[in-house]
């Protein structure tokens, strides 16, 4: 008699003897598949090129999704594009077939409905794309600005740390062994590469730990990027021309495109996810489409946005040229945050420079000032 299929188990033998099964939740948690990762950048906007190009020479949807997708080197991209293509066959709607291959931002979703809704999705496709090499862009800017002086810091901390725990200390052995007592400055190198020794763990774990926990909480994240911006106008600056240049391009877009302004704000405050403008822009079309308060009204009360900003939409409102008034704002915070971004790389540069000097300075002082000065006793103790 054949024995009956195993049932999934946990360690822990139930009464009989017998492993207890797994609760369901936790049979569900085991089988749910991982989340697709989102294309890069560079993908999509070869992609939204592509495929706008081909909706402008009057080729549909779907086809054009079989087009671009054919000989693709990224295989992932070239099943997600055939799977759209199929539910959009099967009558899912273009936004929606998009969004259930979990591959695409919210964002990039509502601008895709929005251009379908309007019978503009070629246009939808290309400002996604310009759109997204203008972060590409700024974003590459923001790494050239940080990523380098970090490796550059990272490593001449690295050559302090050896020469206080590796260098410095064969100096002080070769010291006693003259029968030589350090004084005045070497004493005070000594003490400094016995302090380094007995702390840089648990500073190296500190900042590893810091690091990790910036990396994975919002909050923590959106607590020090908001006290650094309060104490570093610069900063301050660069970030609110962004966030701003990213959520007023997207704005002026759908409303250009015939999308109301509620839904073209509660669209746009997707691109800031994570920020605090994205509960701001939320609120202030509520209130916008509620209350029936004035959109300057409404950005002015529950956004924090600059005054600029407010005063903008105050005239595109009373001129019926809100559209332009968009445009000229978007255009203000792409020059603003160019020149804010060369100002913080400069800065950045210079504060790397004082930094790497101090380092340097240390590694020398610590390992060869002991040695010029304790070199005529140990002259003096050899004679």
């Amino acid at each position: 008699m054949s024995n009956p299929a195993p049932s999934a188990t946990i360690g822990k033998p139930g009464a009989a003897g017998k492993a207890a099964p797994l609760p369901p939740k936790a049979l569900s948690f085991l089988s749910a598949p991982a989340k697709p990762k989102e294309f890069t950048k560079k993908e999509l906007i070869h992609m939204f090129r592509g495929l706008g190009s081909m909706l402008r020479a009057q080729i549909n949807t779907a086809d054009a999704l079989k087009y671009y997708g054919q000989g693709l080197p990224n295989k992932g991209m070239a099943d997600a594009l055939f799977k759209i293509r199929e539910e959009i066959g099967a009558g899912v709607s273009v936004h929606e077939a998009f969004r259930r291959s979990g591959r695409f931002s919210e964002m990039i979703v509502g601008l895709i409905q929005a251009g379908a809704d309007a019978g503009q999705l070629h246009q939808a496709f290309g400002a996604l794309a310009t759109r997204l090499s203008s972060e590409a862009h700024f974003n590459k800017a923001i790494k050239k600005a940080t990523v380098m002086p970090s490796v550059i810091i990272a490593v001449l901390t690295t050559a302090f740390i050896v020469s206080q725990c590796k260098i410095v200390p064969q100096v002080e052995t070769m010291l006693k062994g003259v029968n030589q007592k350090p004084d005045g400055l070497t004493a005070i190198a000594f003490n400094v590469s016995h302090t380094t020794q007995a702390v840089w763990p648990f500073v190296i774990l500190g900042i590893i730990g810091t690091a990790i926990t910036i990396w994975q909480s919002d909050k923590v994240r959106n607590f020090i990027l908001g006290f650094a911006m309060s104490k570093w106008r610069l900063l301050r600056q660069m970030i609110m021309s962004l966030r701003q240049m990213t959520f007023l391009s997207t704005i002026k877009l759908l409303h250009s495109n015939g999308i109301n302004l509620a839904k073209s704000i509660r669209v746009s405050a997707n691109s800031v996810k994570g920020t605090p403008f994205y509960r701001e822009l939320l609120e202030a079309a509520d209130k916008y489409e509620g209350s029936g308060v004035p959109l300057s009204t409404a950005f002015s009360k529950y956004t924090s946005v600059d005054s600029q900003v407010v005063h903008m939409l105050s005239i595109g409102e009373k001129s019926a040229s809100l559209d332009g008034q968009l445009q000229m704002l978007c255009e203000m915070y792409e020059e603003d945050a160019t020149n804010c971004m060369a100002t913080f790389t400069a800065s950045i540069s210079f504060i790397v420079l004082l930094i790497a000097v101090g380092l340097i300075a240390a590694v020398f002082i610590g390992t060869f000032l002991p040695i010029f000065l304790m070199g005529p006793k140990m002259m003096q103790s050899g004679i």
